[in-house]
């Protein structure tokens, strides 16, 4: 079994480390895999014109860079670390009303696909490029934040194109999503070094992209608490 961890948000948007920072810190702990998923925001709106601004969120222009920075330090920390570095980002769809906000984090995608779309068109684009489409803290997180709702809320007709909800973000636990039956991921959404201290997913198969992302399709996870050692563990059986 590898310690994954596949919601990791780094300087290219507001994160506070470098993606060779994060390399290291996940490299030097032992895990297997993880993905870099900074977040891509809307173009066309107030709120992702501010991100825009704000230096918050990947741009068509930052975009090339980024996913460069991620292909080399993906190969030092093979090298370096035999872990396994995805691309990837989250597209944010930021609302002033927490039923309209929503998350989607796409692991293992390289082109650039626009926030801009409707939820189902972007879903669409990140299968089509051979990608996880991960739906990112679909219920409350249990801090005092904006929250977005929006995925949850229709979660019956937008199950059937995602390949797992988040059942953990970071510290919180989501029980509605543990007790639903659909497929899970439990990752940090780290932003900060100490926010490596949250849940995992661990993955029971070979350390290359693909059979990471087949791992994921076919739910062959289990979830632990990460704090440096194991503390806490939630088992789900396999598809």
């Amino acid at each position: 079994m590898m310690l994954c961890d596949f919601h990791i948000h780094s300087t290219f948007s507001d994160g506070s480390l470098t993606i060779a920072e994060i390399v290291d810190l996940d490299g030097r702990r032992g895990f297997g895999a993880i993905a870099i998923t900074d977040h891509l925001c809307e173009e066309s709106t107030f709120l992702g014109k501010t991100a825009r601004w704000l230096e918050r969120t990947l741009t068509r222009e930052t975009f090339p860079f980024y996913l460069d920075t991620i292909h080399a330090q993906a190969e030092r920390a093979w090298r370096q670390y035999r872990m396994r570095v995805l691309p990837g980002f989250e597209l944010t769809k930021n609302s002033l009303i927490n039923h309209r906000s929503a998350h989607v984090v796409a692991v293992g995608v390289e082109k650039w696909i626009s926030a801009d779309q409707d939820i189902f068109a972007m879903l669409k684009e990140i299968r089509a490029a051979g990608g996880l489409a991960i739906a990112a803290h679909p219920v409350c997180t249990g801090k005092f934040e904006p929250q977005t709702y929006f995925l949850w809320s229709r979660r019956r007709e937008l199950a059937p194109h995602f390949d797992a909800w988040e059942v953990a973000s970071g510290k919180q636990l989501f029980a509605p999503v543990a007790e639903s039956g659909l497929p899970m991921l439990a990752n940090s959404d780290l932003h900060h070094a100490h926010h490596i201290h949250a849940w995992k997913t661990k993955l029971s198969c070979e350390r290359h992209p693909e059979a990471i992302k087949e791992a994921v399709r076919r739910q062959r996870v289990e979830f632990e608490y990460y704090a440096g050692n194991p503390l806490l563990s939630l088992k789900k059986a396999t598809v």
